[in-house]
């Protein structure tokens, strides 16, 4: 049988492949794929243990079976950190991944989309990129120790964008059931972001301020440690890509 490999971040450009073919036998699983693609591109066998794995865009375990067909998602380490459901005629969502800026005005639209006369409580958060380095991925330890000392003086994010939404969607989920908070949106970066740009926007709205603060935090860091989003630190002279193993949902322990 035949699959596709989508590589993304470190590992596409480690290989400067974006797609990679595999040719298996009939009943490999995900386990046989990735020792069939070391195989193929040996640098990335130092990877081993740090990436996770999207079935059809759908997070699965080495073990999940693979049929003709299939395009298997080789996720690096993401860029990082209820009573009763609510009335559907209230819920509402915007979730995106965007290239555009995200300024004061989008913000602006964004805490108005979710307001509503039956909440008491509207939460934003802003994160906004810096000068100092983050953690490295695995992999990336020699090459952040080469830049020690330097500031950072851009980034670069990099998203699977549909498997994005599609977490983002199970985050939303998540947080009406927890929290019967079923009005918010979250709007992520892609592509160059400079120093002190916003990377990601949340806004969302609660009957309690109480409910709206555990949400927010809540939406934040279910979204670093599950979305396929990728971070790239720019140096002077040489760039250090970001993160830790993704999660595959919020019961799966944590670092």
């Amino acid at each position: 049988m035949r699959i596709t490999v989508r590589l993304f971040a470190l590992q596409r450009a480690q290989t400067g492949l974006r797609r990679h073919e595999l040719e298996l036998p009939e009943g490999a699983d995900v386990a046989a794929a990735w020792a069939a693609l070391v195989a193929d591109l040996p640098v990335i066998a130092g990877a081993e243990g740090a990436v996770r794995f999207a079935r059809n865009g759908v997070y699965v375990d080495a073990s999940a079976g693979l049929a003709d067909g299939d395009e298997l998602a080789v996720i690096p380490p993401v860029a990082g950190g209820a009573s009763g459901s609510p009335d559907p005629a209230r819920r509402y969502r915007r979730l995106e991944v965007r290239e555009d800026t995200l300024d004061e005005g989008l913000l602006e639209e964004l805490r108005g989309e979710v307001a509503s006369e039956a909440d008491g409580a509207v939460v934003v958060f802003v994160g906004q990129t810096r000068d100092t380095p983050g953690t490295p991925a695995p992999g990336q330890e020699a090459e952040a120790e080469r830049v020690a000392g330097q500031v950072v003086t851009g980034l670069s994010y990099e998203a699977f964008e549909p498997m994005v939404v599609s977490v983002l969607d199970e985050i939303a989920d998540e947080i009406e059931q927890r929290f019967d908070v079923c009005r918010l949106a979250i709007v992520h970066r892609s592509g160059e972001v400079a120093v002190g740009q916003s990377s990601v926007l949340i806004a969302l709205a609660a009957p309690h301020r109480a409910e709206a603060f555990e949400a927010c935090r809540y939406a934040i860091e279910e979204l670093k440690a599950r979305a396929p989003i990728w971070k790239a630190e720019r140096f002077a002279d040489g760039s250090v890509w970001l993160g830790a193993p993704a999660r595959h949902g919020p019961d799966e322990a944590r670092d």
